[in-house]
């Protein structure tokens, strides 16, 4: 049975719709949608602990990180399950995602369903960039908008 989720980004000028999709409990989650409103080039895309967004995106705490991990790349072995790395805006502020990371689940231990979705005002420097914010948040700076991630329907 095919798992579905959804959230709906809201910021002061950045919205969007991302869709997360996961054949069975084994399998990777497919991340896609569509953000607008960003500035042109890379912004920080993860996915936060709490699904609170009472005080805006500031609430959805830090970066979700069952393992106890520091922040990196989609690809290192080191790093929050949250860490769904950059996307890319266009010249008219658009970014179109698709995602595949094994990472997060669906359902179990390490579900996103509840929690929250952040894109960021600037580039993921993935851990590496050297500033004393690199390691936790990948220095991407404010929180240009968020979403809390809902089950819809399959």
């Amino acid at each position: 049975m095919v798992l579905k989720a959804v959230a709906v980004l809201k910021g002061e000028t950045v919205t969007g719709t991302i869709h997360l999709e996961q054949a069975d409990p084994s399998s990777e989650v497919v991340v896609t949608g569509e953000i607008q409103g960003l500035s042109k080039g890379l912004h920080g895309f993860h996915i936060h602990e709490l699904g609170d967004t009472t005080n805006g995106c500031i609430s959805a705490g830090p970066h979700f990180n069952p393992h106890g991990k520091e922040h990196g790349a989609p690809e290192d072995s080191n790093r929050h399950a949250g860490d769904l790395g950059n996307i890319t805006a266009g010249d008219n502020g658009v970014a179109k995602i698709n995602i595949k990371d094994k990472a997060i689940s669906l359902t179990g231990d390490l579900s996103v369903i509840g929690r929250t979705v952040v894109v960021h005002a600037d580039r993921d420097d993935l851990g590496k960039g050297g500033h004393e914010l690199s390691k936790t948040t990948g220095n991407a700076g404010a929180r240009s908008a968020c979403g809390v991630i809902g089950i819809t329907k399959a």
